[in-house]
């Protein structure tokens, strides 16, 4: 088995797909986690070239949202897109690393991405509230 299917379950990667369709049916924002076993190198550079590979810098509200870790590493980023950003708290993507960063602590990896990712759409849903029309811009599965 490789780490990355060590990280997760298949059963803990279908609950982390569902919490993803959960918090992206409340708004137009799109959500996405990249796992990989190491981001050789600056962290922060792999993860910005993720969000360009995964093309979540094409949503038509510049409001894609990345959650990007590298295993070995033992990192992860969360990024979000120039029109997120622009209308979040200052302390938003610090919060959401917090909690998501104290379940990864414990070992507790699933639960850390599904309430990371159910806090950020609750913020999503505030700036970015779905509606009649809005389509599923990028997938929900887990990128590896």
């Amino acid at each position: 088995m490789s780490k990355i299917e060590e990280f997760l379950t298949e059963e803990e990667e279908a609950e982390v797909v569902a919490a993803i369709r959960k918090a992206e049916s409340h708004t137009s924002g799109e959500i996405r986690v990249h796992i990989e076993k190491t981001s050789k190198g600056n962290i922060w550079d792999r993860a910005m070239e993720v969000f360009h590979l995964l093309k979540m810098d094409n949503t038509k509200e510049d409001n894609g949202v990345l959650i990007y870790v590298a295993i070995d590493d033992r990192q992860f980023v969360i990024y979000g897109d120039k029109g997120i950003n622009k209308v979040v708290p200052k302390d938003f993507w610090e919060t959401t690393k917090d909690v998501i960063a104290s379940r990864f602590k414990k070992g507790e990896f699933k639960a850390g991405l599904v309430e990371g990712i159910l806090k950020a759409g609750k913020e999503l849903q505030e700036h970015f509230p779905w509606s009649e029309g809005d389509v599923n811009e990028l997938s929900d599965k887990i990128s590896k």
